[in-house]
């Protein structure tokens, strides 16, 4: 599968007419996708003067569909038991954790501040602060940075860094006209007046404002989004399903060989305990062939069953500088190193975050792409994933839209997201980088390596890269 899914990555042409309306010529793709990785340099990645943060560990509860088992809980009680599973999987005593941030997308209006609720009701003291952070599906990779940053300026030893979101039930308003007048109505001090404000009320003002997982500045999907880019690249359906597919695929034999090490069993209130990911379907290409476009309609290449699906879950990170974690007993799994924020054209290039990410990271890193051992980037769309790794491996986008002289490369397939990813395992938006994280630690210990880069795109035209260093065994 990975060889033909490498021989379609270097065939495939740009469409002329996305090209003429996105890119404006066809790109250039044809170097190897596993080309042959260089010695390593072996070298550790740390820096004189600065502290070394370290991951002690990771954990998550499992990801699921939603609509399930998490439907009738709040997106505080999912954060809860990460926190709790973290604590149990640790033992670290409570009030050594200095600080506590969370990543979120949907917000919770009676729990505005997510990473407090969760941590009291966590049992964490009343003493230890907490703040929530929302950058689209980089969530939890930018609660982990405010965790490393805190550590590395010494302001921290102990950060508990984490991700939540529960799309089983999202806020749903008053239009704007009904909220207007039930604010006015609130203020009203006669009964005349309050009947003269009820009075205006029209029935349009009781339709409801659904969330749209949609761009405020372009009013589209991040589906329409990933559809433009996989036409402007050329990926095919056949391409997009057959990606998803060894998506699925790779998950279940993880699962079944037990790799996906930071899971952690949730007992559901009134329900039973949940032990694994539910939305791991390993399906066919006749059946995912069968399916209807989701966005583009009738033309699209984008369906359900090469998209990602809507998921609830929550994950938690312990992150403590390495004398800390040291002093405490504790065997850190991996360092994490140096990373960077990029953003671009939220139109076009909305999901193009890892491509312009990775590059700079590597270079921030002094690490060639021959010297990265595992790769963990985030599966929004099988186009997405696609389209990255064509513009990856382009001189061209590297020299036009990147100011470059040359293309960065394409990671190899058997090193790209081999316990699956979020095509399969499923992707609550503030919760999956911390998974990215851990399991990038978690495929360096298992299959040798030293270095990992974690890379996602994320809503707005933005995007995220880490380097993650396996700590000496």
């Amino acid at each position: 599968m990975s060889s033909m899914l490498s021989s379609a990555l270097r065939a495939l042409p740009v469409s002329s007419a996305r090209a003429a309306g996105a890119f404006a010529r066809s790109l250039s793709c044809s170097s190897q996708l596993h080309a042959t990785a260089q010695p390593k340099t072996k070298k550790t990645l740390g820096k004189s003067g600065v502290k070394n943060v370290v991951v002690v560990e990771g954990v998550r509860i499992p990801f699921l569909q939603s609509g399930t088992s998490y439907a009738d809980l709040m997106p505080h009680d999912l954060a809860r038991a990460a926190l709790q599973g973290l604590l149990t999987r640790t033992s670290v005593p409570k009030d050594v954790v200095d600080y506590i941030v969370y990543g979120t997308v949907i917000q919770e209006v009676k729990t505005s501040n997510v990473a407090r609720e969760a941590a009291l009701g966590a049992g964490f003291s009343d003493k230890t602060p907490a703040h929530t952070v929302t950058m689209a599906c980089i969530s939890s990779n930018q609660a982990m940075t405010t965790g490393v940053g805190m550590i590395a300026a010494g302001q921290c030893d102990v950060v508990v860094a984490g991700g939540v979101e529960l799309m089983s039930d999202v806020p749903i308003r008053h239009s704007r006209k009904m909220r207007k007048t039930m604010l006015t109505l609130n203020r009203a001090k006669t009964l005349g007046q309050k009947l003269s404000l009820i009075a205006k009320i029209r029935p349009d003002y009781f339709a409801p404002e659904l969330p749209a997982v949609a761009e405020f500045s372009t009013s589209e999907t991040m589906g329409h989004s990933a559809d433009r880019l996989a036409a402007a690249f050329g990926v095919s359906r056949l391409e997009q399903d057959e990606y998803a597919l060894r998506s699925h695929t790779l998950a279940k034999k993880a699962q079944d060989e037990g790799l996906l090490l930071d899971v952690v069993p949730f007992k559901v209130p009134g329900k039973d305990t949940v032990t694994k990911d539910n939305g791991i379907r390993p399906s066919s290409m006749e059946q995912m062939g069968k399916l209807k476009p989701a966005f583009v309609k009738p033309y699209g290449t984008v369906t359900a069953a090469n998209s990602s699906f809507l998921t609830d879950g929550a994950s938690a990170i312990l992150l403590m500088s390495e004398e800390k974690a040291l002093a405490m007993g504790y065997k850190p799994k991996a360092y994490l190193r140096d990373f960077v924020y990029v953003s671009q054209d939220p139109k076009d290039q909305l999901l193009l975050g890892p491509t312009y990410a990775t590059p700079k990271v590597l270079e921030k890193a002094g690490l060639a792409l021959s010297d990265i051992d595992v790769f963990e980037f985030h599966e929004a769309f099988a186009g997405q994933i696609l389209a990255n790794l064509k513009a990856m491996d382009s001189d061209w986008f590297a020299q036009n839209y990147m100011g470059r002289k040359s293309k960065v490369g394409a990671p190899p397939l058997d090193k790209f997201n081999t316990w699956g990813g979020s095509l399969s395992l499923g992707h609550p938006f503030g919760a999956t980088g911390c998974r990215l994280v851990i399991t990038a630690a978690h495929r360096l210990k298992k299959e040798g390596g030293q270095f990992g880069l974690v890379a996602a795109c994320a809503a707005g035209g933005q995007g995220h890269a880490m380097i993650v260093e396996l700590y000496p065994q």
